[in-house]
């Protein structure tokens, strides 16, 4: 019999702004509606309550909607590329999630409907 694995997925977004470094310079300054999706696994056997847990992505994502990434702390040597991205919010997200029981197993983030960059948490 076939072993089945149980997730639960939150999509949300949030807007901002960014420009890549590159040799040569920076980039242009321009602006995303990034959009953040959370695979997540239970780690007790009550049902996930969504409205908490999306309270609390608001918390990390609030604060950052409408800023220009350049300018945060995380970013002022690091390139605020997808990739870069994506691992600050998988190190924001996962402590925020901890007290609600659950999980971040997979960690995906669109900077436009065509270029996403994927966590995956394994043991």
């Amino acid at each position: 019999m076939a072993q089945l694995n149980y997730s639960y997925r939150i999509k949300t977004y949030f807007n901002a702004s960014h420009a890549i470094r590159w040799e040569s310079g920076t980039g242009q300054k321009h602006t995303h509606t990034w959009e953040v999706v959370c695979e997540l696994s239970s780690q007790s056997e009550q049902t996930v309550i969504f409205s908490d847990i999306e309270k609390a992505l608001n918390g990390v994502l609030g604060d950052i909607s409408g800023v220009f990434l350049n300018t945060l702390s995380a970013f002022k040597e690091t390139n605020p590329t997808v990739e870069n991205v994506t691992l600050w919010l998988y190190q924001l997200i996962v402590p925020v999630l901890k007290p609600l029981a659950v999980r971040l197993t997979r960690l995906e983030v669109s900077e436009s409907p065509t270029r996403t960059y994927c966590i995956t948490v394994s043991d």
